[in-house]
């Protein structure tokens, strides 16, 4: 483990949940925005992916997010709910289709949990704003991939993405084809990536997409953005750094 001693704020809870489209049960960590149990005010809902490495030290692989200590600084009116990975089927829960080399492709039943099985709870359990707009997915690599799928496939539940260095080419012929199928694409979306991730295709890659994204409507409207991190490398450091900027970006 990266620390053992726990680092989680106050606001943040967790719960054990069903996922029976994947076989298994997730614990989901919830965080609160300040000032929730005071008050009946509805909240918008992010959606967040790698539920371990968001909110605490002691769960993380390599360094948290430390996304409650910024929402708690920001003040920000804002449920998190954090969705822990299944370990080694990861790979399988956060790709769209099978890669030849790593296999992978489970994403389909991933997404059917989060907008079957764990959204309507969600919205049964906390005072969540329901509607897409008011709804938002977020990950990186894999998670980054998966996020950016979540808005192909569920436009109805998702309307805005956080997606940081994601792994398009895991999937890259499929998701660029699925991308260019897409006849309309409303979604708000933040990108990101560092210039010295390892990958050398990640940034081509999200100059391809911005490219197909803009040709389904007007890049005037400003609903996409790209930040190129100098320096960046693929790892917790950058995605907790950019994290502050693309969610009130996002908002």
């Amino acid at each position: 483990m990266w620390s053992q001693n726990s680092t989680a704020s106050k606001n943040v809870t967790s719960f054990m949940i069903d996922a029976p489209q994947l076989k298994t049960s997730k614990k989901i960590w919830v965080y609160l925005p300040v000032g929730y149990v005071s008050n009946s005010k509805k909240y918008a809902v992010v959606y967040m992916h790698d539920g371990q490495n968001l909110f605490d030290a002691k769960t993380s692989y390599v360094g948290e997010w430390n996304v409650d200590e910024k929402l708690d600084s920001l003040k920000a009116k804002v449920i998190v709910i954090g969705i822990e990975h299944g370990g080694d089927k990861r790979m399988e829960e956060l790709t769209p289709y099978k890669n030849e080399k790593y296999g992978g492709g489970n994403a389909d039943a991933y997404l059917d949990f989060i907008v079957n099985s764990l959204k309507p709870y969600v919205d049964k359990n906390y005072r969540t704003k329901t509607d897409a707009n008011h709804t938002t997915i977020f990950g990186s690599s894999l998670g980054g991939l998966v996020s950016f799928y979540a808005l192909l496939k569920y436009p109805q539940v998702f309307s805005r993405a956080g997606v940081f260095s994601p792994s398009f080419w895991f999937n890259r012929t499929e998701i660029m084809k699925l991308m260019k199928e897409t006849p309309n694409f409303k979604s708000k979306i933040y990108f990101l990536c560092g210039d010295n991730e390892g990958d050398p295709d990640m940034i081509a890659d999200l100059n391809i997409m911005e490219h197909e994204i803009n040709t389904k409507r007007c890049s005037c409207l400003k609903l996409n953005k790209k930040i190129i991190v100098k320096g960046g490398q693929h790892n917790e450091k950058l995605w907790r750094d950019g994290f502050v900027k693309a969610f009130l970006w996002l908002q």
